[in-house]
């Protein structure tokens, strides 16, 4: 029971990889928050995944309303004990666009939801993890927050400032004992991002699905596209004891597409 006694909060957990990161964290003994925009789809997620309803609790939120996150925060301190011990950002949106399409607002959205909501869950809970004299924090960035993705300036450009922001606060907490990382996943199977992004290459390269899948998938070395439960595994280690001496690092989960 790697997580007994430890509780997670995790953002985004509606969607696939959220949601199976909150039934391993389950599965291990942790206790978990997890939140989303859906209250409906949060009490779906929470009875599915902890059906006593003791373990796993939930509470909606958009991650940009800075008094949202306060209320998520204050919610998962007063239903598990007045502490939190791991924080994991997978809340995170993508879009597709040439950069001369891409309006004003589109851009501020992409970097209020993958870049801002991740600041501000961390703003909330590191004077937590400060008080209890340690934590776990994991962000999600991108393969293309590496190497940026054509089509994608505004996702990328969000995903690599995540990576940035691991690095800046890996030094900052160092001394607190709060470990930083981010996971860089390639192409997700079964994922709402790969859904939306599938389509746009869709309709841009006018391909139909099934090439499109083989297109990218033979850019992968290990000549598959990610499984949820590859970034699951991934993330769960860097919320583990195993992880102690790791942080400031963006992990590539990309069957060596990525290797820098």
């Amino acid at each position: 029971m790697e997580f007994e006694s430890k509780v997670a909060l995790v953002t985004g957990a509606a969607g696939a990889i959220g949601k199976a990161i909150a039934e391993h964290f389950c599965r291990q003994g942790a206790r978990v928050f997890i939140t989303d925009l859906d209250q409906t789809k949060i009490d779906q997620c929470c009875s599915g995944i902890d059906p006593s309803g003791r373990l796993c609790k939930g509470l909606a939120a958009d991650v940009t309303e800075h008094q949202q996150v306060i209320n998520v925060v204050r919610a998962a301190l007063s239903e598990f004990g007045g502490k939190i011990d791991i924080l994991v950002n997978v809340a995170g949106i993508v879009a597709q666009g040439n950069v001369e399409d891409i309006d004003e607002r589109t851009w501020d959205q992409v970097f209020a939801v993958n870049c801002k909501g991740t600041f501000l869950f961390i703003k909330e809970v590191v004077p937590v993890m400060k008080e209890n004299g340690s934590g776990k924090i994991i962000n999600f960035s991108s393969k293309s927050g590496k190497t940026g993705s054509a089509l994608m300036s505004h996702y990328s450009a969000a995903k690599a400032a995540i990576i940035g922001l691991t690095q800046s606060l890996a030094y900052e907490l160092a001394g607190f004992s709060i470990n930083v990382n981010c996971i860089c996943p390639g192409i997700t199977e079964n994922t709402g991002v790969w859904d939306n992004v599938s389509s746009g290459y869709v309709r841009s390269l006018k391909m139909p699905m099934d090439q499109i899948v083989e297109k990218f998938t033979t850019k992968v070395p290990l000549g598959r596209l990610a499984k949820v439960e590859d970034v699951v595994a991934v993330t769960c280690f860097l919320a583990s004891k195993g992880a102690d001496y790791m942080t400031g690092q963006a992990i590539n989960v990309t069957g060596g597409r990525e290797m820098h």
